[in-house]
């Protein structure tokens, strides 16, 4: 297993979704629940994580009234 180390995301709310982010191995962005650190973790590339960054940042973007 590679050896991930997470920081809690910018995006995240510290009493509800929170979103642990790590970034420290190259060719691999690893996603996981704060609140279930044993849990899965979901692996991206960076191409992949940009995409998702971007896709809901112009969601937020188009729900703002």
């Amino acid at each position: 297993m590679p050896e991930f180390r997470f920081r809690k995301s910018s995006y995240s709310n510290p009493e509800r979704e929170c979103v642990e982010v790590a970034t420290n191995l190259p060719r691999t962005i690893a996603v996981r629940d704060s609140k279930d650190p044993d849990g899965p973790i979901l692996q991206l590339t960076p191409a992949a994580w940009t995409a998702f960054q971007l896709a809901v940042s112009q969601d937020r973007l188009e729900a703002t009234p």
